[in-house]
């Protein structure tokens, strides 16, 4: 859309085909070299789908073991002498080991990747042990996507650097961190935010030069000439594609019918909607003198006068336009004649996964691309540390998650220089249900909304409790072109305008001063993630909120251990503690419940999410989201006692998110982020079996007796029913093994919804006594209430942005709260599933919202700098009332509130007289 900056010198092509030569002679002379011959047995080790097979294995002295890379990624073996290079796939690694004892191994970029080699024999001192590293002749291509250094470069920081002088196209860098809206960083500050980065589709003439390279790596080709596409674009031209350069723009209120037209914006049309751009594109693109491009400027003038008198805030089809006749086929033809005379590249997009900004394992997984894009779907095997990238070959809208941690996002905008506006693409595939869609398609308004809600902390929701507030998101005001569902052209004249019309916003915000008419039994602690302390680098405390008079009582941010990014808590049996997992780390945290301080931090593993405890022993259960096992810990979380992993040997790693125990410490059930399935786990025996789920699962709640799980499917917008026994999904009537409860039943993907509908859900507990399961839905911003006995959805209730984390605790007098909180939202809301206790959840609502931000009277061990009250995640309410640990809650003067039903939810007949 924009023009580019002309033609940038790189090195000579020669040099770098010479330096390739002396890399492929080295290669082939490493091949050459033979390793000395194992005096003893050989073992062999496959390294695939992000496990060592076998991971522990018996030697004796003298004996050599061998890795091999079977895998589609990079690995290595590091531990003690073991010191492999970084293995690519198909390369093996060697050892001898000359000396008895354990040794330990992990590979550096997959931190639950563990091994272990006992030696058996005598120990005694020998010569330091042999290794070697070999390729293999036919080493495995890699795919799109390696954990393998990627190329240098950047989109440069919030000024003019960031990109290496000379070298062309530039690509798109992103580096993945622990911190709020700089999940996916750019280093560069767009509207507020830092993960959107915009790029033009290199093109460059075919020359002599170019044609007589065949099989030339394309990344590193010149550009040469009047080039058309620069790649990456650095700060300023990128806020320019965006026309942040052009004032006044947000001076209107877009929102509704008597939105002001194009013509009334005062800026020129012209500028608004990149037609300058586009018409110093095609005179690069043409030849000098061709009538074309005087033709097209003609056009395009025409254009800009036809949508003065258009709406700002919507869509207009260019084909129903008087110039579109003329117009549109001569774009057409001009791209053709680019096509066959210039040269296509793709641009690249870097992503970095290393400390200190990153001190946990990551994915990067293609969430939206186009339909054409080559390399997609973009992912790898699982979390890793390390580098990884991909080539961007279509113009179009390209948006990037982490599994693990999937509110982390970042995306692309590559525009071809010679259309109008900045393309979206034709259409769109969206990592949810397969779907392919136009890029007008309603989806893709949502996801695009949410993006910026996300990841720009100006448009996250701020309550206040003592007046109501405007919430009034802000977007880029760039022109967009997006195709319809019969092959048109839409122009979007801005994107702020039309995500404003079509979300109705702003939108006012009532006084956060809600309090339930009936208090609540004891304390509820809620993860704000994202505040920000004065006394240490990462964000994140356990805010606790006293249910009896609904103020902020204490936040606990740790700053003496630099607390990373608090997501899920939960307590002992006597209530001495709060465990507090550490989800962008390897961490779990213990502190005194009643005083704040902290106790121990135990290392578990990477990005541990949720924790329970088992009822029979009291011992904590910690998944590992960016590993493939629950780790067991004893009582007071002092020392592991158990690794159980929840895939068998050899399958593909399953990244465990929020897991759910029953009540009689027999099962838990853990929701596979990276199998798209979910274990149930016999918890005294460590046995596993697999059931399936939909796309991504991510939450898991369980009936009170045990009988069924639920699975919040992130990305598939549905709830798994899931009978851990004999049959006990209900559907239609009748008892079966598995239903899918469909959260889209009223919404069509391309023309948007007829009714309410959820989406992205998960946190999904059952209430205490079994009567209602409550759904926190992202995508929607609202909560689904679903009857267990029928297994279908009742209603749908409000909620804030960044719907997230729900859990139950006892409403003083009988029944139970639920306590939601919200990432992009200051607040926490109250919901009374049944509010007169007739037993009929239908009249289930929201009865409260308050802040957690705190006030003078909050005790706090460190002092809030920045985002007071915000991304509220795991929510945990003491005393525990769920069964099997409602029984077991110490006796004391506020668990003796505890109706008898209270504390026995599903035998209260036999119990309570």
């Amino acid at each position: 859309m924009r023009s580019s900056r002309g033609w940038r010198q790189r090195r000579p092509w020669t040099t770098r085909a010479v330096a390739g030569a002396v890399a492929l002679a080295l290669s082939g002379l490493v091949l050459a070299v033979t390793a000395p011959a194992a005096s003893a047995a050989t073992h062999p080790v496959s390294i695939r789908n992000l496990q060592y097979n076998p991971a522990s294995m018996n030697v004796a002295v003298g004996d050599s073991v061998t890795w091999s890379n079977d895998d589609s990624v990079i690995h290595s073996v590091t531990g003690g002498p073991l010191n492999s290079p970084d293995l690519d796939p198909g390369e093996n690694y060697s050892f001898t080991f000359t000396s008895a004892g354990t040794f330990d191994y992990r590979c550096k970029f997959h931190p639950d990747m563990t091994g272990t080699v006992v030696v058996g024999g005598s120990s005694s001192p020998s010569p330091t042990p042999t290794s070697t590293s070999t390729s293999s002749p036919t080493p495995t291509p890699p795919p799109t996507g390696t954990t393998s250094p990627a190329p240098s470069g950047g989109t440069g920081g919030d000024g003019e650097g960031g990109g290496p002088v000379g070298v062309g196209p530039l690509p798109v860098s992103f580096h993945l961190t622990d911190n709020q809206n700089a999940w996916f960083d750019t280093n560069t500050n767009l509207f507020g935010g830092r993960a959107l980065a915009v790029a033009e589709m290199p093109r460059v003439p075919i020359s002599g030069t170019t044609s007589s390279l065949p099989g030339l790596n394309l990344d590193g080709l010149p550009l040469i000439g009047e080039a058309t596409g620069d790649g990456g674009l650095l700060g300023g031209d990128a806020l320019g594609a965006l026309n942040g350069d052009l004032p006044g723009l947000d001076e209107f209120d877009f929102d509704g019918s008597d939105a002001p037209l194009i013509g009334d914006l005062g800026v020129d049309p012209l500028k608004l909607l990149g037609l300058d751009s586009t018409k110093d594109a095609i005179n690069k693109a043409l030849p000098d003198g061709d009538p074309r491009a005087e033709e097209a400027a003609t056009l395009l003038d025409q254009l800009s006068d036809e949508m003065e008198d258009k709406p700002a805030n919507a869509p207009t089809t260019l084909d129903d336009l008087p110039v579109g006749a003329d117009l549109l086929p001569l774009l057409e033809d001009i791209q053709k004649y680019a096509e066959t005379n210039d040269l296509e590249l793709p641009v690249t997009a870097n992503f970095d996964v290393s400390a200190p900004a990153a001190a946990s394992a990551h994915t990067v997984t293609g969430l939206i691309w186009p339909e054409k894009a080559k390399g997609f779907p973009f992912d790898q095997g699982g979390a890793f540390v390390g580098k990884t990238s991909v080539q961007l070959t279509e113009p179009g809208l390209y948006a990037f998650a982490c599994k693990v941690h999937p509110f982390m996002l970042g995306a692309i905008v590559v525009d071809d220089p010679l259309t109008p506006g900045l393309d979206f693409g034709e259409k769109l595939r969206v990592n949810s249900r397969s779907l392919n869609v136009p890029s007008n398609a309603d989806i893709i308004a949502e996801l695009v909304q949410k993006f910026f809600t996300i990841t720009v902390p100006a448009n996250w929701q701020r309550y206040s409790d003592t007046e109501a507030t405007q919430w009034n998101p802000s977007y880029p005001p760039a022109p967009i072109l997006m195709n319809t569902s019969d092959g048109k052209q839409e122009l979007v004249p801005s994107l702020d305008a039309y995500l404003k019309n079509k979300f109705n916003t702003p939108k006012t915000l009532p006084a956060a001063n809600q309090k339930p008419s009936v208090p609540g039994v004891g304390e509820v602690w809620v993860d704000t993630q994202f505040e920000k302390f004065a006394g240490k680098s990462k964000p994140g405390a356990a805010t606790k909120i006293d249910a009896s008079d609904w103020t902020v009582d204490r936040k606990v941010a740790l700053p003496q251990i630099n607390m990373n990014n608090p997501h899920n808590m939960w307590t002992d049996r006597d209530e001495k503690y709060i465990y507090q997992t550490e989800w962008f780390n390897d961490k779990l945290d213990v502190f005194d419940r009643k005083t704040g301080e902290f106790v121990r931090q135990i290392k578990v593993g990477p990005d541990p999410s949720h924790v329970m405890t088992r009822t029979d022993t009291d011992q904590l259960h910690v998944a590992l989201n960016g590993g493939g096992a629950v780790m067991e810990l004893a009582p007071g979380g002092t020392g592991i006692d158990r690794r159980i992993p929840v895939q068998a040997p050899g399958e593909k790693i399953a990244h465990p998110h929020a897991h759910w125990m029953s009540g009689d410490a027999k099962h838990m059930v853990t929701p596979n982020v990276n199998t798209y399935d979910s274990t149930i786990v016999d918890i005294p025996t460590g046995g596993i079996r697999k059931e399936k789920t939909g796309e991504l699962p991510i939450a898991t709640g369980m009936t009170p007796d045990g009988a069924k799980a639920y699975e919040a499917n992130f990305l598939g917008g549905s709830v798994s029913c899931i009978s851990i026994k004999e049959d006990a999904c209900v559907d239609g009537g009748t008892k079966t093994h598995y239903k899918e409860i469909d959260l889209w039943g009223d919404y069509d993907p391309v023309k948007g919804a007829t009714g309410d509908f959820g989406g992205l859900p998960i946190q999904l507990p059952v209430t205490p006594d079994g009567s209602a399961l409550l759904v926190a839905n992202t995508l929607t911003s609202n909560i689904t209430v679903i009857d267990p006995k029928t297994d279908k959805i009742v209603k749908y209730l409000p909620c804030d942005a960044g719907c997230h984390g729900i859990n139950f605790g006892a409403k003083k007098g009988g029944g139970y709260y639920g306590y939601v909180s919200s990432k992009f939202s200051n607040a926490m809301s109250v919901v009374d599933v049944d509010p007169n206790g007739d037993g009929d959840i239908s009249d289930a609502k929201v009865v409260g919202r308050m802040l957690l931000t705190g006030d003078d009277n909050t005790k706090m061990d460190d002092k809030i700098t920045g985002y007071a009250g915000m991304g509220g995640q795991g929510v945990l309410a003491v005393p525990l009332v769920y069964n099997g640990w409602a029984q077991r809650v110490p006796g004391n003067a506020v668990n003796d509130q505890l109706t008898c039903r209270q504390r026995n939810p599903i035998d209260y007949e036999s119990k309570c007289s």
